[in-house]
C-alpha cells in the first residue's frame, strides 16, 4: 500500500466515523483542539495528521484505532 493510498483511507474512514457519530466537522475539531480549517484538510487529504492527532480524533469519537487504519 503506498503513502497516498494510506493517507486516503485514513481521512476517509475519519469522515465515515464522523458522519456516523452525527459530529460536524466544526464540533469534531473542537474536540480534538484543531482548526475546523485542518480537520477539513485531513478529511480532504490534502494534510497528513501526526498520529498524536489521528489518536486524539480516535478518543473524540470513541474509536479504536484500528478503525481508522483497517
Amino acid at each position: 500500500m503506498t503513502d497516498n493510498e494510506i493517507l486516503e483511507k485514513v481521512a476517509d474512514n475519519i469522515r465515515l466515523e464522523r458522519l456516523r457519530c452525527r459530529l460536524s466537522q466544526e464540533k469534531l475539531a473542537e474536540m480534538v483542539d484543531i482548526s475546523t480549517k485542518y480537520l477539513n484538510m485531513i478529511e480532504n487529504r490534502k494534510a497528513n495528521p501526526t498520529v498524536v492527532i489521528v489518536i486524539r480524533i480516535c478518543q473524540a469519537l470513541n474509536i479504536d484505532l484500528n478503525t481508522i487504519i483497517a
